[in-house]
């Protein structure tokens, strides 16, 4: 991928005021002495098809304006390799012929090189085949023409919204309308924008037979950016938030583009929306770990006076789970969720409306205690036990015996770990002989039947 403007693409070729090839290599015989060299077809500069009227010339950069291309052939199929020989001259003084050379084209696919155009100038290029085995060429292609523009726009665009006066709280639920002004730059061709950060406007990539493929921000899926009404005019956009930033302060960064897509400063527009959050209601029991917990979602009023609520995303921030609800008839709809994290759930829910709107989030949390209950008749912890005095610690679950497969615990703090079954209720009872006096810990953990490491907890004691 190349990125535009402002990058430079490496081609093999060479530039003198009177042509030279490579000389990396020794040609060799690279075609039949009868071969006919065609005129190159397929031009590009800037990574956009050329422009062959001089009163219309691409406007671009003068360093991706220079970056051309033309795919040369010849009839004898057997050749193999060819010269692309491109010309340009300034429009100003056809006398100043330079040519540049790529001497190691593939039949049928692009040739590039690398013209050396300086800033603020018109130029005229042209592009011939020649057979490096025969030195027969081809006839120049017609005049392609660029004019090349260094300098960005002068001063940022303005921004305006008017359902969102500055500094006020309005309500959210519609795209929003944003105007784009160029503040008096009278070459402005377009507008980036993005509620993130601002990226690189164009890129290229090479497509079948290397013929380069543009991106830009008016044409993606989605755009990112918005062509003036007319040269040195304005635009507007009407944009949705992205999840996540449709409440609250809300920022879009912009930037206006001239014809050659030099970008200009950047802006940033904030506007302040109010909450727009669906009502998360419980409608089960208390939750219990590894049990279901049922759920109804309600619209904001507000956003469903302006367009019908059609699904919910639950999205469970503990264990990045995501459930989408579709809504019913009257935009509400429920759910049941099985809960099972050993710190306890905690779910964002957001509302999608039938214009794409999506709200801010609508939040649920219940806490969980699944440490375990570790006693000790042998080393109370508000007492001390003998040293060499086997003693025995007794794991339990807060949470239903049930789950739970297995315990795992340390005396030397997560040194060496003993993992052990758990009884049928899922209980433990562990052996250790302290060896020194001392203060001791012991730190255990349950592993549920369905492979769910629970929080651990800790048992301290002293031994005399």
């Amino acid at each position: 991928m190349t990125l535009l403007p402002g990058r430079h693409l490496r081609a093999a070729l060479t530039a003198t005021a009177a042509a030279f090839s490579l000389t990396l290599l020794v040609p060799g015989a690279a075609g039949a002495a009868t071969g006919t060299p065609n005129t190159p077809t397929d031009l590009y500069n800037a990574f956009q098809p050329c422009a062959t009227d001089p009163g219309a010339p691409l406007v671009a950069g003068s360093d991706w304006g220079g970056q051309v291309r033309g795919i040369t052939s010849s009839t004898d199929p057997a050749v193999t390799r060819l010269t692309a020989q491109f010309r340009y001259w300034p429009v100003a003084d056809p006398a100043q012929v330079t040519t540049v050379e790529n001497t190691w084209a593939r039949p049928g696919w692009e040739a590039s090189a690398k013209l050396g155009l300086a800033a603020g100038a018109t130029y005229a290029w042209q592009v011939r085949t020649v057979d490096p085995a025969n030195g027969a060429a081809s006839d120049w292609t017609a005049s392609c023409y660029v004019a090349t523009d260094d300098s960005a726009p002068s001063a940022a665009a303005v921004v305006t919204t008017p359902a969102f006066p500055d500094g006020q709280w309005a309500p959210g639920g519609a795209p929003i309308e944003f105007r784009l002004d160029p503040n008096g730059v009278a070459d402005v061709a377009g507008y980036q924008y993005s509620f993130r950060d601002l990226t690189v406007p164009f890129t290229a990539t090479d497509g079948d037979r290397g013929i380069p493929v543009l991106h830009g921000p008016y044409d993606a899926d989605p755009p990112f950016g918005v062509r003036a009404d007319f040269l040195g005019g304005p635009a507007t956009v009407h944009l949705l938030p992205p999840a996540g930033m449709s409440s609250g302060p809300v920022t879009l960064s912009v930037r206006s583009l001239d014809r050659a897509g030099n970008p200009g400063p950047i802006v940033r527009h904030t506007i302040y929306v109010s909450p727009t959050a669906p009502t998360v209601t419980q409608l089960s029991h208390n939750p219990l770990f590894g049990k279901p917990v049922t759920f109804r979602f309600t619209p904001n009023p507000g956003t469903q006076a302006i367009s019908p609520t059609v699904s919910y995303t639950v999205t469970n921030t503990r264990t990045g789970r995501t459930t989408v609800v579709p809504a019913g008839a009257d935009s509400t709809a429920e759910t049941t969720l099985l809960l099972n994290h050993p710190l306890g759930d905690l779910l964002d829910v957001t509302a999608t409306s039938a214009n794409g709107w999506i709200s801010s989030a609508g939040q649920w949390g219940h806490y969980l205690d699944t440490t375990p209950t570790i006693t000790s008749t042998d080393f109370p912890a508000d007492g001390a036990g003998t040293v060499g005095t086997p003693g025995t610690f007794h794991l339990a679950p807060k949470i239903s015996g049930s789950e739970i497969a297995s315990w795992t615990y340390s005396f030397d703090w997560g040194a060496h770990t003993v993992t052990v079954p758990a009884g049928a209720h899922g209980e433990a009872d562990v052996s250790y002989t302290p060896t020194e006096s001392g203060w001791y810990d012991i730190d255990a953990w349950a592993t549920t039947k369905d492979g769910v490491q629970l929080t651990d907890g800790y048992y301290d004691f002293t031994v005399n």
